[in-house]
């Protein structure tokens, strides 16, 4: 089977507005918001309402949070051929988008990875009720990083509401986006089956932002600690069934890392391409020419260096990709998923940081961007799964090995 590793062409209007955004939108302010920490980046509204317009119109396919939706043997329907879609079309938009800058993205109104949590999740009245609204997800606890199943804040139902009380940290967007999607347990004598997300307004009682952190990079984007305490919400905002199948386990909350694991690596690959492009233009500045069509072994070191991160790029990219488009076409793709997630996030690191030390004191100084994307590129190897949980999932998957068999 012939593979095409061109753009479908009906997104490559998206990608091209992207690219256009991120290069007279973001870039221009990416210095400004790296600075004023916690800051709102005013220029953002009129942005979000242009893509709310496009929403509305049809006209913007995948330029806002997808899910992943499948049917309920967690295959695609068999409709006679493939579908290229939103979330294809998300991680190449938000690939451009963060060649201009990852931390604005992430503040982007009414694209928050919550977003993503509810267009996964959420039953079709849900899916309607939450329409347009800008949520943020809140997962880790001082206590519990990568391994989610390990959540201690509870949720219990007390007549046609649930109380939630807990502890979140890490939060992106926790004090701007105005709904929470909350990870929460049912009962935690029954483990993670029993965990379920919650969608919490702002503003509820017993919901309070405790403080926002300070960051080594993706400064323009908020990061804040939630405190729940005694935070009642409507039953009817508990995402999907509020049942507890132990037989499924933590397949129903985990379904949201699998279109948000290749949206994370969709920001590595668009932070490393824009380190990458500014890198050859420095070299080529000062002499060293980068000839594809010759090994590396007969050219200087450095062009080399570049022909081999560029390697690693097209890697993850193509990773990146297969993730997305396995969603779209509805075939389980959580393996493939933290393949992107690890490898987008280790090579988005590994090249930012190299093309800091090739540029030498112009990549270390803020005379260009090189120091400011090796900075925000190192969250994207962590959050959403840190590299080392990735690797692991993955061989949990190649070897056919449950969690409790392979830790």
């Amino acid at each position: 089977m012939a593979i095409s590793l061109e753009d479908p062409k009906k997104f490559r209007p998206l990608v091209s507005q992207a690219h256009q955004v991120a290069m007279n939108m973001l870039r221009p302010i990416s210095r400004k918001y790296d600075r004023a920490e916690h800051e709102y980046p005013q220029e953002l509204d009129m942005l979000a309402a242009m893509i709310d317009g496009l929403s509305e119109s049809g006209a913007n396919e995948g330029a806002g949070a997808a899910g992943v939706r499948r049917d309920e043997d967690g295959t695609r329907k068999d409709d006679g051929g493939v579908k290229n879609g939103a979330n294809l079309a998300s991680v190449m938009s938000i690939a451009e988008m963060c060649w201009g800058d990852v931390g604005l993205l992430l503040s982007m109104p009414r694209q928050g990875l919550g977003n993503s949590a509810i267009a996964s999740v959420a039953d079709d009245e849900q899916a309607e009720r939450f329409a347009g609204v800008w949520a943020g997800m809140a997962i880790t606890e001082p206590g519990t990083g990568s391994d989610s199943a390990n959540i201690t804040t509870t949720a219990v139902l007390d007549g046609d509401e649930y109380v939630l009380n807990g502890e979140k940290i890490y939060v992106t967007a926790g004090d701007r986006a105005d709904h929470i999607v909350v990870w929460a347990t049912l009962d935690r004598s029954l483990g993670r089956a029993a965990i379920k997300s919650f969608v919490v307004p702002k503003g509820t009682p017993g919901m309070r932002v405790d403080r926002l952190e300070h960051k080594l990079g993706i400064r323009a984007s908020d990061t804040a600690t939630i405190i729940f305490e005694d935070c009642r919400v409507p039953k009817e905002n508990l995402l999907g069934s509020p049942e507890i199948d132990t037989k499924q386990g933590f397949a129903g909350a985990m379904a949201t890392f699998d279109n948000t694991r290749p949206l994370v690596a969709a920001m590595a690959v668009g932070c490393a391409r824009a380190a990458l492009d500014l890198t050859r233009s420095l070299l080529a500045d000062a002499g060293v020419t980068v000839d594809h069509d010759r090994p590396g072994h007969l050219q200087h070191a450095a062009a080399a260096k570049l022909l081999q991160m560029e390697a690693d790029w097209e890697a993850a990219h193509l990773l990146m990709l297969q993730a997305a488009w396995m969603a779209d076409n509805r075939r389980p793709n959580s393996l493939e998923a933290s393949m992107a997630k690890a490898k987008a996030g280790r090579v988005g690191s590994d090249i930012t940081l190299s093309c800091v030390e090739l540029c030498g004191s112009v990549g270390y100084s803020e005379a260009e961007l090189l120091e400011k994307w090796a900075r925000d590129s190192k969250i994207l190897d962590i959050f959403e799964g840190t590299q080392q949980i990735q690797q692991l999932i993955v061989a949990r998957r190649v070897l056919g090995l449950s969690s409790a068999e392979l830790k």
